[in-house]
């Protein structure tokens, strides 16, 4: 293992509701493309996560992106799954109870429904890790440029991520990062990021929605009056 690890901090399995990637295609995926570490980040579930970190403990890190009342965040390191719908300062308790490392997912991405109000993001900032600054499904680019500069302003980390739903995506937006194995040593290693990204561009949601409609499709037809 080299020094520096090529670290995915955001990305989904078949355990999202808009997501039709097995946990062994994302993990095959991540092989493939070099990448050390990967914080599996389903929608308000550890499952998938969980899932992989049994197949490839050394690679997985357990994660969730977690939908508040106030918008989404996105966490790593998490013992405990943090229920969706709560109260974005009773969220972000329960994971620092739990020692996980925080940030909070494209914040300022309006046109997605875990988008942040001003308000709200400035009543969590003084209690979590990072800001997500650079999200591949961002479109168009300046809901990251606005995430960076609130980073900066309020003197946080920045992470970056694929927020890959398809495993085509892995890998388009990584975080080069020092030796971590835990939340307390990758707040350290976040003083040294480094960044390798790329925009996936628009139409890439649409493989979110097609397996959204994919998977209600299925439930319609196997419901048996």
């Amino acid at each position: 293992m080299t020094a520096e690890l090529r670290v995915e901090f955001h990305c989904h399995t078949i355990y999202s509701k808009d997501s039709l990637t097995t946990v062994e295609n994302l993990l095959g995926s991540c092989q493939e493309r070099g990448i050390d570490r990967v914080v599996v980040t389903d929608h308000n579930t550890t499952a998938g996560a969980r899932r992989a970190k049994q197949l490839d403990p050394e690679r997985v890190i357990v994660g969730e992106e977690i939908m508040t009342e106030q918008g989404e965040l996105l966490a790593a390191f998490v013992q405990q799954e943090i229920p969706a719908g709560l109260p974005a300062m009773q969220a972000v308790s329960r994971l620092r109870e739990q020692g996980a490392f925080i940030s909070v997912s494209h914040p300022f991405d309006r046109l997605r429904s875990g988008h942040w109000a001003q308000a709200d993001l400035l009543q969590i900032a003084p209690w979590v890790d990072a800001i997500e600054i650079f999200n591949a499904r961002c479109f168009p680019p300046v809901y990251n440029r606005q995430a960076g500069a609130f980073a900066g302003r309020h003197r946080l980390p920045g992470t970056v991520g694929s927020d890959a739903h398809a495993a085509f995506e892995l890998g388009r937006a990584v975080m080069l990062l020092p030796l971590f194995d835990d939340a307390e040593s990758l707040r350290i290693a976040m003083k040294q990021v480094k960044y390798d990204v790329r925009s996936s561009g628009p139409w890439v949601r649409l493989v979110s929605r097609y397996a959204v409609l994919y998977k209600a499709l299925r439930r319609q037809s196997s419901y048996r009056p």
